[in-house]
């Protein structure tokens, strides 16, 4: 299994994972010419595209879906909420409707989706996993205000995570943001702040997460720096000695290899 994420954060997110030459999609933020030069970019064959999974409706998610998903000639699955708040951007599109906690075959890939606390419809974190050459797990959760015992049950076990490490609290307290709307990303159905990120991942660990990814970056009230400083002191607590990396709105990051227990052993 390969990862990459081909951008994340305010303007647009969208993740890709690739195995047996097939690829799914992760959200649609970007119209069908980004997404095709970013995913060239990394190295990812976007023309194999089978799916796209929607976290949820918001635009900066699923900017141009119904074009991507005609470009590219593949389904949109979400939950019932998203895909009807979506309903008009959806017309013409193959919408499969997925329920939590149900795995859902998409060869040579299974999806399985839980609800998670943000201001959306019906926003879900996914888990996709692929068992050619050993098993393989990627976790995916961001836009969440509050992690839910149902989201770490969904990434128990992840050989690769993609969270969200949205603001540092002090750099959105002091921002430039009005106070209702840093009282929104700061509550439960908002983002995650860096510190919340750090407490999250590190609960996750386990002896074969290989990867963590931090996604969703704030512009304003985020820097770079900061979210992997702040979630590496979290995860060097745990004995975590796998990669971290953060995802950059502007460009993709280079294809991640998850191995996977029977590879690395």
């Amino acid at each position: 299994m390969k990862v990459t994420v081909l951008g994340s954060g305010s303007r647009g997110n969208s993740v890709a994972v690739t195995h047996d030459g097939k690829t799914l999609l992760i959200d649609a933020g970007f119209g069908p010419r980004a997404v095709t030069r970013r995913a060239r970019a990394a190295g990812v064959d976007i023309d194999s595209a089978i799916g796209i999974l929607l976290t949820h409706e918001h635009i900066d998610h699923t900017r141009e879906a119904a074009q991507v998903a005609r470009v590219f000639d593949c389904p949109i699955y979400g939950s019932v909420g998203t895909l009807t708040a979506l309903q008009e951007k959806l017309d013409g599109a193959q919408l499969i409707e997925m329920e939590t906690h149900k795995p859902y075959r998409i060869l040579p890939f299974t999806a399985t989706a839980c609800l998670t606390s943000h201001d959306a419809a019906e926003s879900y974190a996914f888990a996709v996993e692929c068992t050619g050459g050993g098993p393989k797990k990627l976790g995916v959760a961001y836009d969440l205000g509050r992690v839910s015992s149902g989201v770490r049950y969904l990434l128990r076990g992840c050989h690769c995570l993609v969270v969200e490490a949205n603001h540092d609290e002090t750099m959105l307290r002091t921002g430039p943001y009005p106070p209702a709307l840093r009282k929104r990303i700061a509550g439960v159905d908002g983002h995650l702040s860096n510190r919340a990120a750090g407490a999250f991942v590190a609960s996750l660990v386990h002896g074969n997460l290989e990867t963590v990814v931090l996604a969703h970056l704030s512009e304003k009230n985020n820097e770079p720096f900061l979210a992997e400083q702040t979630v590496r002191e979290a995860l060097t607590e745990t004995g975590f000695a796998g990669k971290l990396f953060v995802a950059r709105q502007s460009e993709p990051l280079p294809f991640i290899e998850v191995a996977g227990p029977a590879l690395r052993d």
